[in-house]
């Protein structure tokens, strides 16, 4: 399967439940005991703006390998219109590009990378 002739929506559908999967088990690993203290917790790492955030600082700190910047860059650039009701567009494509990567790299059987990407992003 070649991951670059994959939508890229497909990618961030597919990068988004990995994405949760990590930050759910990293706030139970931090030892929160209760799920409403959880969901709150888990808001702060995935919301659209948060996850714009991490991209944008992963760049900027030229974490992101060629090939992993051409990917989110292809989901950035994808054609959509709609996006959530919580904010604008530029926001809502660089979460997308962030959750595309993710499912790139989890179709790539890259689970090192994604770890590593999701450890800088938990010491943010």
């Amino acid at each position: 399967m070649n991951v670059n002739e994959i939508n890229v929506l497909v990618l961030a559908y597919l990068g988004d439940t990995i994405y949760e999967n990590y930050v759910r088990k990293f706030l139970i690993d931090k030892g929160i005991p209760n799920v409403d203290q959880l969901q709150k917790e888990a808001i702060t790492y995935v919301s659209a703006k948060r996850q714009a955030y991490y991209l944008q600082e992963m760049i900027d700190h030229n974490f992101l390998k060629e090939n992993e910047l051409d990917v989110v860059k292809r989901a950035r650039n994808y054609k959509t219109t709609s996006h959530p009701k919580n904010c604008d567009i530029i926001t809502y494509k660089y979460a997308t590009g962030l959750e595309a990567l993710i499912g790139c790299l989890e179709l790539s059987k890259n689970e090192e990378r994604i770890d590593e990407i999701m450890n800088f992003i938990f010491t943010k």
